[in-house]
């Protein structure tokens, strides 16, 4: 089987060197992938990590990658970028009959709209942060003095990994809604933001895998994404992640699979 992993950064190299090791899997590219990729997967020079608001030249790109798939006779293609998802990218390999992994743009948007998806948890019943939506930063300014803080603000949009801003302080959280609202920061990621209450605690993550209908849960990870040691400074896409991580207990896990991702199953 050939398989395509599109994508260029860290977590498309660990795509890479898994489904490399697959009995199954007679030859792996990668697209535009990087040197450190070259000794597990054969490099495709077709990129497709414009930005998601830059549409016509990311349906060019995918375009291209579609040609390269039928003509090389690609069984399966596995998407990591997250503009590449919310460009549709899965939406346009399936209506050429082409076998890829990822979500359609329809469900790219839970990732790609923090709005939506708050809002989404919400009318579904699902434990999240309270929140307010903005696009005014009068506003925003004036539900932060309401609040007070800590409080987190974050871009609406995808930021590579660093739309989220814990502010302890209220004038610190005005002037991040101010940039993001601006553009400055973010681009046009930023012209909606979610204001949302500040929860103390460790941070795990848990995946799943979902087919509409059923899922499965992948085991515990931690992504440590603050620049400096001690979790200070700025977030970051990733200073790195290791799993499975202790922080959340296999009762938590089990906790999770009913209040989170329970709900959003049809079954």
């Amino acid at each position: 089987m050939k398989v395509l992993v599109v994508g260029k950064g860290g977590r498309e190299h660990a795509l890479v060197w898994k489904i490399a090791q697959s009995p199954r899997v007679s030859h792996v590219y990668a697209a535009p992938g990087n040197p450190g990729m070259a000794h597990l997967a054969e490099l495709v020079p077709i990129r497709v990590d414009t930005p998601a608001t830059e549409r016509d030249t990311l349906q060019s790109e995918i375009g291209k990658l579609i040609e390269f798939v039928i003509r090389e006779q690609i069984d399966l293609t596995v998407v990591g970028p997250d503009d590449a998802l919310a460009g549709g990218i899965v939406d346009r390999f399936q209506e050429r009959g082409l076998k890829i992994f990822g979500p359609t743009e329809a469900a790219a948007r839970i990732e790609s709209s923090k709005a939506f998806a708050k809002e989404l948890m919400q009318r579904i019943g699902v434990p999240t942060a309270a929140h307010r939506t903005f696009t005014d930063e009068t506003e925003a300014t004036n539900y932060i003095r309401n609040h007070g803080a800590p409080i987190v603000v974050k871009a609406s949009g995808l930021a590579a990994g660093k739309g989220a801003v814990v502010c302890m302080g209220e004038e610190a959280a005005i002037a991040t809604a101010r940039e993001m609202l601006s553009g400055d920061t973010f681009g046009t990621a930023g012209n909606e933001i979610v204001i949302e209450d500040f929860m103390q605690g460790e941070e795990v993550s848990l995946f799943a895998l979902c087919d509409g209908s059923n899922f499965v849960t992948l085991v515990p990870v931690q992504d440590h994404k603050a620049i400096f040691e001690g979790d200070k400074g700025p977030n970051t896409g990733g200073m790195g992640a290791y799993a499975p991580a202790p922080a959340l207990s296999p009762d938590l896990v089990q906790e999770a699979k009913s209040a989170l991702f329970s709900p959003c199953s049809t079954k």
